[in-house]
């Protein structure tokens, strides 16, 4: 499979298991608890097959940026964090990054 691919797909776990976080409410909630494990175990998996074909470096920047990004619009959509200037440059460059690090 695709390397970058994987790590999209493991971006996107890393979105849902920091957000189930917030929602297990420390691990006291079953179904929220057991879909961040599951989410993270995945995540992590499909990284490191990754990183058999990409940088380390680089496969693990892009990783968290994809879940950093992820996170971030989740959090202002689902959990009403706020949206402001200096949010929007951050995800912008976040993105820049990604797209630099996947050219490199």
């Amino acid at each position: 499979m695709n390397p970058w691919l994987l790590i999209v797909i493991a971006g996107v776990l890393e979105t849902v298991w920091a957000l189930g976080l917030k929602y297990s409410d420390g691990f006291t909630k079953l179904w929220p608890s057991v879909l961040t494990i599951v989410a993270m175990i995945g995540s992590f998996w499909l990284l490191s097959l990754a990183m058999k074909s990409l940088p380390v470096g680089t496969a693990y920047a892009v990783w968290v940026g994809i879940g950093v990004m992820g996170t971030v619009i989740f959090g202002v959509v689902l959990l009403g964090e706020p949206v402001n200037a200096m949010r929007i440059v951050g995800i912008l460059l976040l993105l820049a990054g990604i797209i630099a690090l996947k050219l490199a």
